[in-house]
């Protein structure tokens, strides 16, 4: 019951801008520009784990970003899931072009999914939610695209707050699968893994096996696309550092 007051408030009520503080709006100019997408891109974690599959990011998680992937996720300020939503919809479309072209066929976009305490507590699932505005943007842009939940955790898992990179791997290992009807729900469809975030990349590294175990991404590889990512995770900002070009981020 948490969800629908706290959207309505969001809708009716004066708010702060979530990103930057800026006073009655709930989102400014310059916070929605930084969500735009324009600049989305592969990104790479260091190290990068074995089987994490192909990524794409909309934007550098930091400052107003950061801000308000927080507050979408931890405080219910559930109207910013458009505006997330769109930067997820530019990380999947370059993840698409990265895959050979926006066209070929429908494409599912496969929500990582939180635990059942953590919906609880937040009242809302917030990679699912992003994932479904993230799919009207691109049904709006012509991209044949659904949701497909197909995945849910089959054993309990720590909080993932605090642990390193190895610890994560070896928390989340064999923590996934694919739900009974996973293969008809998503079949003939490219696979896109969707979340809000990837920090060491354990989480779509074990999104992907359980799709892959499950038999779902038969002859092409699935595809992930994130919100936002650390800055020294986009492979172009290797790039300009290795040439000593300034970064476009």
């Amino acid at each position: 019951m948490r969800g629908w007051w706290q959207e309505l408030a969001g809708l009716v009520l004066p708010v702060d801008c979530a990103g930057c503080g800026a006073a009655r709006v709930l989102l400014c100019g310059v916070c929605r520009g930084a969500l735009s997408g324009a600049y989305a891109g592969p990104v790479r974690p260091s190290p990068r784990p074995a089987g994490l599959p192909v990524v794409h990011g909309a934007a550098v998680y930091e400052g107003a970003v950061r801000a308000v992937v927080l507050a979408h996720k931890e405080r219910g300020a559930l109207p910013l899931a458009g505006w997330l939503g769109g930067a997820l919809a530019a990380a999947v479309g370059a993840a698409l072009a990265g895959a050979g072209g926006a066209a070929g066929g429908e494409v599912a976009l496969v929500p990582v999914p939180s635990a059942r305490r953590q919906v609880r507590a937040r009242g809302h699932d917030p990679a699912r939610r992003i994932a479904l505005a993230a799919s009207a943007r691109l049904r709006r842009a012509g991209v044949p695209v659904r949701v497909a939940p197909v995945l849910r955790l089959r054993r309990a898992v720590a909080d993932q707050a605090g642990l390193g990179a190895r610890q994560r791997r070896e928390n989340l290992a064999g923590a996934l699968e694919v739900c009974r009807d996973g293969a008809r729900v998503t079949a003939g469809a490219r696979i896109v893994l969707v979340d809000d975030l990837i920090t060491t990349g354990a989480t779509l590294t074990e999104a992907a096996r359980a799709v892959r175990a499950a038999g779902l991404a038969r002859g092409v590889a699935p595809r992930a696309a994130v919100v936002a990512a650390a800055a020294d995770s986009f492979v172009r900002n290797r790039s300009a550092t290795s040439s000593g070009q300034k970064s476009c981020e």
